[in-house]
């Protein structure tokens, strides 16, 4: 198995650390990624507060209760498509969750699935729990048989908050007390980011958006596969 060459980030009790580059390039590019830059990106990637084009994704490791597994992302040689959630959100997360299943679909139709791997980790950990996240995965039409969805779930508030914010830059803020106008007991501001990762741990695209273009995301990812296999 092929293994990034990235520090250990942060492990399932939720210790950090910073995590290395690699010196692979593809193809004769002379260069860590295989996309070239957005066509319309208007800041270099060390300008945002989040990975971006070229730059190292954070190791992580976190546990998803479906399974009973804890995934680490240094240990894993797919590409990736990385993002945050939570399961009780009424609007942003579900658009941005469905056109991602959309894209979990594309892969299995271009029998692509065994290359590419979605890790959506939720940062509600209280109260997004294996039973809640089963039903979810139901709700939102996951293909769970195809073996290239991982739910995964920070063992506490704190480790939600190392991994999903300081580190990958999905920023989120708990609001409300005993109700919010929105969900029982309190509810989230976030931002919704989602990351596509080459084999070595490099991010080749970062879609800043709710609702990103299913069908550009499984171009992109298609992209990737062929170019990095």
């Amino acid at each position: 198995m092929r293994r990034r060459q990235l520090l250990q980030g942060v492990t399932a009790s939720g210790t950090a650390a910073v995590a290395g580059c690699l010196s692979r390039v593809w193809n004769g590019s002379g260069s860590n990624v295989v996309l070239d830059p957005p066509a319309d990106r208007q800041f270099d990637s060390d300008e945002l507060p989040y990975p971006a084009h070229g730059q190292a994704l954070p190791a992580f490791s976190l546990p998803n209760p479906l399974s009973g597994e804890t995934i680490a992302t240094g240990e894993l040689d797919e590409t990736l498509v990385v993002t945050g959630f939570f399961a009780t959100c009424p609007a942003e997360c579900v658009q941005l969750v469905g056109q991602l299943v959309g894209v979990q679909h594309g892969t299995i139709e271009q029998d692509i699935a065994d290359s590419v791997r979605f890790l959506a980790i939720t940062f509600d950990p209280e109260r997004d729990d294996a039973e809640a996240l089963r039903e979810y995965a139901t709700r939102m039409d996951v293909d769970r048989d195809a073996g290239n969805w991982e739910f995964l779930r920070p063992e506490d508030a704190e480790t939600a908050q190392q991994v999903v914010d300081e580190q990958l830059g999905i920023t989120f803020e708990r609001v409300g007390g005993e109700k919010s106008e929105r969900v029982e007991g309190y509810d989230f501001k976030h931002l919704s980011l989602t990351f596509l990762v080459n084999p070595d741990g490099y991010v080749e695209r970062t879609y800043r958006t709710e609702q990103p273009d299913a069908e550009q995301v499984l171009t992109d990812v298609q992209t990737v596969v062929e170019r990095t296999g």
